[in-house]
């Protein structure tokens, strides 16, 4: 575990959260017909496993899951030196589902924006919704949350760091000072 920064949401709190989350995407989807989540790689696919795994115990349906890997939609891949492209795994049409893109941290916007992108070449979603842990403002682009688990503004220079166990559950949220 971290052991430094300031604790924002424990095991519990992060339970709690994306409890939340999954009953207000069934709420604003009136139930889960035709939604879909994808999480981003790393630390958004975790979030969306769970997700699905809270929707399917309260729905008693499984949702289809999904995972969108962003390296090579990146604007700053340049700035970002050389790094591993992971897979994305979408084992499902997009065409006509509403998406609900999951992130852990939502900062500038680039990083959704480049998931959108690359959901976008994969098929035409009816819709696409956010889901992020955290919302720490910040925005460079118009991109806003549907659903966030909660909202911490933030300085500039200060982090947010969700800790994962080894089986990839997340143990906390910690907002780190620079």
């Amino acid at each position: 575990m971290a052991e430094q920064g300031t604790l924002i949401l424990d095991k519990a709190g992060v339970r709690r959260a994306l409890t939340r989350i999954a009953h207000e995407i069934i709420e604003r989807n009136k139930g889960v017909e035709n939604v879909a989540l994808v999480g981003i790689r790393s630390g958004g696919d975790d979030l969306a496993k769970l997700l699905a795994r809270q929707i399917a115990a309260i729905e008693n349906i499984e949702v289809p899951l999904g995972t969108i890997d962003i390296t090579m939609y990146r604007d700053d891949l340049d700035s970002r030196g050389s790094k591993p492209i992971g897979k994305t795994e979408i084992p499902f049409s997009l065409d006509d589902m509403k998406i609900v893109l999951v992130d852990d941290v939502l900062f500038t916007g680039r990083t959704i924006r480049a998931a959108m992108d690359a959901l976008m070449d994969l098929g035409r979603p009816r819709a696409i919704q956010l889901s992020v842990l955290i919302d720490r403002g910040h925005r460079e682009l118009p991109i806003r949350p549907d659903f966030v688990g909660r909202n911490l503004p933030t300085a500039i220079n200060e982090k947010i760091d969700v800790v994962f166990d080894g089986e990839r559950n997340p143990l906390e949220v910690r907002l780190i000072k620079s």
